[in-house]
């Protein structure tokens, strides 16, 4: 489009039932973002650094409710985790196939 210069999302999230958002790029703190989630947007502060690929909290979670992406629970949180912090194995129990890990 001519004069409308074409923004790349900076988070994704796959399914609308999702908890997490994947980053498409690192993110530093204070970063906001926008994960569309169905219809509706959430707008998300980046508390903690996240790596590109990793998980980025968009909903509050408290210890051991799911994680959930891909529409799927993908494990539990360990510790409550706030919109905007990373989640990864040091806030996630997996059960998938053992690994112990998020």
């Amino acid at each position: 489009m001519v004069g409308t210069p074409f923004e790349r999302p900076r988070v994704l999230v796959l399914d609308a039932r999702d908890t997490v958002a994947v980053a498409l790029a690192p993110l530093p703190p204070g970063a906001s973002v926008d994960a569309s989630r169905g219809d509706a947007t959430v707008r998300v502060v980046v508390e903690t650094p996240i790596p590109f690929g990793h998980k980025v909290a968009i909903v509050p979670m408290a210890a051991g409710e799911p994680v959930i992406k891909y529409g799927e629970v993908i494990g539990y949180a360990t510790s409550p985790i706030r919109p905007g912090q990373h989640v990864h194995v040091h806030n996630v129990r997996s059960d998938r196939a053992g690994a112990g890990g998020g």
